[in-house]
């Protein structure tokens, strides 16, 4: 895969959607000149794959959207997040450094070597982060433009028992965690998701991951920008770590299309 663009792919919805569902981790695809950098070998490479990706994630995505009344856009990263994680901070905000885990990762989810220690991430992060960070911007610019609002849905999985690179996996673990922004994630479009995956045994808000997707442009400054974040715990719909799909894939792809024909009706997600 050489052509930067083919590294995430936005599939159209209706014209009249402002509601993005965003998928970014849920491939396993690295590209040749990238697995060269990664010192782990391919057996262990594939274990560490199994416990980083939100496996089966773009398929709840497409899933959910065949479902909706408006169908929305999707925006899917093609590349692992072990290529560059497009929803790190590029630079050293980014607090999961600590771990080595920024928008380039030098460490394993068990905090072992995964880069050697003077790789050049930079080079990544021209390569695949900032065009990725454009192309969604563009996304969300598209649905302001043509809407006058958009909805970032951010789709992502976790895994049941905590992994050694959690920083804050010490709280709850519900089926269903909803990650919110204190400025981005009204207090409707909070309230509808908790009614709409309150039937796979609870929902909690940022715990044990919190905060959602906003592109930089947008983020802190534009309140037509509306996010969420669903993170599915892994037991309710797939074998893990890094198994098939099951039967609970298709009532959260239900779930999360109830919540996108909610964030698409006029009014819904207002504060």
């Amino acid at each position: 895969m050489n052509d930067v663009s083919a590294s995430h792919r936005l599939v159209a919805g209706a014209p009249d959607s402002p509601v993005i569902l965003h998928v970014p981790h849920s491939s396993r695809i690295i590209p040749p000149d990238v697995r060269s950098g990664i010192v782990l070998e391919d057996a262990a490479l594939e274990r560490e794959l199994d416990h980083i990706t939100d496996s089966h994630t773009a398929r709840i995505a497409a899933t959910a959207a065949e479902r909706c009344a408006a169908e929305p856009w999707q925006f899917v990263n093609q590349l692992s997040r072990l290529v560059v994680d497009p929803e790190r901070f590029p630079d050293e905000r980014e607090e999961m450094l600590a771990v080595g885990m920024g928008a380039v990762y030098t460490r394993t989810t068990h905090r072992e070597e995964l880069r050697l220690a003077d790789h050049d991430g930079q080079r990544l992060v021209e390569r695949y982060f900032h065009p990725y960070a454009a192309a969604v911007t563009d996304a969300v610019t598209q649905r302001l433009a043509a809407v006058g609002r958009a909805v970032i849905i951010d789709v992502h999985s976790y895994p049941t028992e905590r992994l050694p690179y959690e920083l804050h996996g010490d709280g709850p673990r519900p089926p269903i965690c909803l990650g919110r922004d204190a400025f981005h994630t009204p207090a409707g479009l909070l309230a509808h998701a908790e009614k709409a995956f309150a039937g796979f045994g609870g929902t909690g808000v940022n715990t044990p991951f919190e905060g959602t997707y906003v592109p930089l442009k947008y983020y802190g400054n534009d309140p037509r920008g509306s996010a969420l974040m669903i993170e599915i715990r892994r037991d309710v719909y797939m074998s893990e770590p890094g198994g098939a799909a099951g039967p609970g894939l298709g009532a959260l792809a239900n779930a999360l299309a109830d919540l996108v024909d909610m964030a698409s009706t006029p009014g819904a997600v207002c504060p």
